[in-house]
């Protein structure tokens, strides 16, 4: 029988690892900024994750675009 290779491809680890950092640092600040109560640190993280949408939009809508 023949040998079978497989090849292990780490993909974007270092890139992963900046945008992991990036979502701490933004639940962090979002965290921070909420009431401390529970659904409130929820939707803190929430927004942690989906901010980036927010900033391209608002950055577009600037634009005219």
């Amino acid at each position: 029988m023949g040998e079978k290779r497989i090849k292990v491809d780490g993909g974007t680890g270092q890139l992963g690892f900046i945008f992991f950092m990036c979502y701490v640092g933004a639940a962090y600040y979002f965290i921070d900024q909420s009431s401390g109560a529970f659904l409130d640190v929820v939707w803190s993280l929430i927004k942690a994750i989906v901010w980036p949408a927010f900033l391209v939009f608002h950055s577009m809508t600037g634009l005219g675009v």
